[in-house]
């Protein structure tokens, strides 16, 4: 045993050089989310809109023009747009006179636009991949191998994450701002806001029937109420009322009678609802916590016979849909575990979670992308 474990299988000659490429792609992976970042940064999908518009293209000297770029970078603009077009961020047109195109990925973080029919919303992404690109991220996946190696806190205490372990507060806290930095904690608010209000269009238009006959809805950790604003919008017989933190609720929009706003904690109270919804809400909770909110969510709620359920969107990990969605899956699920106390979960851990909390079925009502919209009845 002790002389095979000295010994190693050789790769073959092909073996050997896909292994370096891939080792190449793995260890440098970090410089594409850094590319995305300076491209978000330097703004070059709105620039890319207003030189080209939806269907023509824009070339790189307009680019730099546009940008106020020295001409001196226009090489290295050119090397950092190649990337870009590679993995999806942008096409590209031509061969000695390149010229940019938005993707749908890109058109997410075009700025000061607005949907062009009715039915879509756009929801700028740029705030997204500034903080998931950002120091405090970044620093907190560094210490991973140290956070690993220390042993958990004594029960019941809940396990620090590396987030956490690494800048002295949790995310999304109260006490991010201070213990933290007060531009970082708003512009991660802003992120958080921004990914949770992408794809509510295509929810109701794909689920509409979820929300039939149901006549108040609560939606827990519903931030500024775009949501429930959406939903009041598509089915104005819902009474829809917004839960969520103080300092989230001081920052909603005025009440104009379409959404009513609670300040509270979920963990504690949810606001009575023939439907409460979960949105994007579980990931970034311990299964224990999750079981304490959807225990609370259950109190809020009538029995299944009145039409009672707990709607819950959330990632779903899902093998089945390809490897692309499951590798942006799974890299969603090491962003909870690096940044917060959350996971993604498979069907199975999910009809755990619903199970313990109490309630007594559930199905899938549709899968959307890498989400799924489940139905939780007591």
């Amino acid at each position: 045993m002790a002389g095979q474990a000295n010994t190693i299988q050789v790769p073959t000659d092909a073996e050997l050089l896909q292994a370096q490429a891939d080792l190449w792609r793995h260890s440098f992976s970090y410089l594409t989310a850094m590319a995305l970042r300076c491209a978000s940064k330097l703004g070059i999908p709105t620039a890319i809109h207003r030189l080209g518009g939806e269907e023509a293209a824009a070339s790189l000297p307009d680019l730099m023009a546009v940008l106020s770029l020295p001409a001196s970078k226009q090489p290295f603009v050119g090397r950092l747009m190649r990337l870009l077009v590679a993995v999806g961020v942008f096409a590209a047109d031509g061969v000695a006179d390149e010229r940019y195109r938005l993707t749908p990925l890109s058109r997410i973080l075009v700025d000061g636009v607005a949907a062009a029919d009715d039915h879509h919303h756009h929801v700028l992404q740029t705030p997204f991949v500034l903080t998931a690109t950002s120091r405090q991220y970044v620093e907190a996946a560094l210490g991973l191998d140290e956070w690993l190696r220390k042993d958990a806190p004594p029960a019941p205490a809940p396990v620090p994450s590396p987030f956490e372990d690494a800048h002295g507060a949790p995310l999304f806290d109260e006490a991010t701002a201070a213990a933290i930095d007060p531009e970082f904690a708003a512009a991660a608010d802003d992120a958080l806001a921004a990914h949770d209000s992408l794809g509510i269009g295509a929810v109701l238009r794909e689920c509409g029937d979820l929300l039939r006959g149901v006549a108040s809805l609560t939606d827990c950790a519903g931030g500024d109420g775009a949501t429930a604003r959406a939903i009041a919008a598509a089915f104005p017989h819902i009474k829809c009322t917004v839960l969520d933190l103080p300092k989230v609720i001081d920052k909603a929009p005025v009440d104009d009678g379409v959404v009513n706003y609670v300040a509270g904690d979920l963990f504690h109270a949810v606001p009575p609802a023939h439907a409460v919804l979960l949105k994007l809400v579980l990931h970034f909770w311990s299964d224990d916590d999750c079981v304490k909110i959807l225990s609370q969510c259950k109190k809020a709620i009538p029995s299944r016979k009145e039409g009672g359920k707990v709607i819950v969107i959330d990632i779903l990990i899902e093998p089945s849909l390809g490897p692309a969605m499951l590798e942006a899956q799974l890299l969603m699920d090491m962003a909870m575990m690096v940044n917060t106390r959350g996971r993604q979960r498979d069907e199975s851990e999910w009809r755990d979670l619903f199970f313990r909390a109490g309630f007594s079925d559930y199905k899938i009502a549709k899968k959307l992308g890498a989400r799924a919209v489940f139905e939780v009845y007591p």
